[in-house]
């Protein structure tokens, strides 16, 4: 994840580590959903294996120690190793439209019937469950703070849910006014956090207390990217915001085009770059300091995946069924792959390799042979 694993560890919990930068164990690869790594994707990958799961998805895959875990419509969880066989599956009975989140050796999986599962990360064996009253669409986040953890997430019960990541117990909810569609951020001691009541809020992670909210007025559908104190985020009518969470201030807006319609990524920040697609079939970039548009690129179909930055290159899925890789500071196509199938979810990205989940419920694993 974000620091390297200790070559003291013990070597029997590496497989279920937090701790190295190998790791993608949360969606967007990071508490704050950044969208950001550091890791370099090769010019001119390769398809090196495929899967098929049984049934559609329009999740994202996440990975612990060269595992990937994933679900689908039909309510399965899987892990699979890194040659793209099925370790385990584990059947939930309720539609998964949310990435899981991998913590402390568990898999924890949102689903349609409002319930939040922890699955065991060796035997894929459910451990607990959460309920809520209503679904569960968007990823659960984690925060560590005060030598305490807990599992954050939204449900279209209009409540953003904080529990136990041991016992699954509730340690404290915050009420919203309409459904809360997006993964909550994490940034320090606080949660970040949008819903389709327009606004975005900050809360604090050991108590739930709202600390401060800002009332944008329209649907944020997604989830705001947290970098260097900012946070970014779009809403339904295709605005593009970036705001100072210390000034608590708006620093830019970009305003939508004629054409633009939702947007319902989130946005993949780092450098001097915000990178994010539209409903429009443009995936655009912005400078990340004044919000000037710098290019846009334009796909065959809606975006509603989210894109990965690298320092020099963006990665993204179009529901034309291609996969692009784009020069970040030119937009230039560098590569393209068609994956045959609609993609809606966001890559994982580790050293060599990269995974998409696509729609039809097969995960693609590229990268340079080894």
């Amino acid at each position: 994840m974000r620091c390297l694993c200790l070559l003291f560890v013990f070597i029997s919990q590496l497989a279920f580590s937090q701790a190295t930068s190998y790791n993608w164990p949360v969606f967007r690869g990071k508490s704050s959903l950044s969208g950001f790594t550091d890791f370099e994707i090769p010019d001119k990958p390769v398809l090196l294996w495929k899967s098929a799961s049984g049934a559609r998805s329009k999740s994202s895959p996440v990975l612990n120690q060269n595992v990937i875990y994933f679900g689908n419509e039909k309510g399965t969880v899987f892990a699979m190793d890194d040659a793209g066989k099925i370790l385990w599956s584990c059947e939930t009975g309720s539609a998964i439209e949310a990435p899981p989140l991998f913590y402390g050796g568990k898999v924890y999986a949102g689903s349609g019937d409002g319930s939040l599962r922890a699955v065991d990360g060796r035997t894929g064996r459910i451990l607990w469950t959460y309920k809520t009253d209503n679904k569960i669409a968007g990823s659960a986040n984690y925060w560590e703070a005060s030598g305490r953890s807990g599992i954050v997430f939204g449900s279209y019960d209009y409540f953003l849910h904080c529990i136990d990541p041991a016992s699954g117990k509730l340690i404290w909810k915050a009420e919203t006014d309409n459904y809360i569609n997006g993964t909550p951020s994490v940034f320090g001691n606080r949660v970040i956090f949008g819903g389709c009541d327009g606004i975005l809020r900050v809360a604090d992670v050991l108590t739930g207390r709202e600390t401060d909210t800002l009332n944008i007025g329209v649907y944020i559908a997604a989830s705001p990217a947290i970098y260097s104190g900012t946070a970014c985020f779009g809403d339904y009518n295709g605005e593009l915001y970036c705001v100072d969470l210390k000034d608590r201030k708006v620093l830019w807006q970009a305003s939508a085009t004629q054409n633009a319609g939702p947007i319902v990524a989130i946005p993949a920040v780092g450098n001097k770059y915000v990178v994010i697609g539209n409903d429009d079939k443009y995936m655009y970039c912005f400078d990340m300091n004044t919000g000037r548009e710098l290019w846009k690129y334009m796909t065959k179909g809606a975006i509603t995946g989210s894109a990965v930055m690298t320092p020099e290159k963006v990665i993204f899925g179009s529901t034309d069924g291609n996969i692009y890789l784009l020069d970040i500071k030119s937009g230039k196509k560098i590569w393209s792959f068609n994956a045959g199938s609609p993609i809606s979810s966001s890559p994982v990205v580790t050293k060599d390799r990269f995974y998409f989940l696509t729609e039809d419920g097969r995960i693609l694993a590229f990268g340079t042979k080894r």
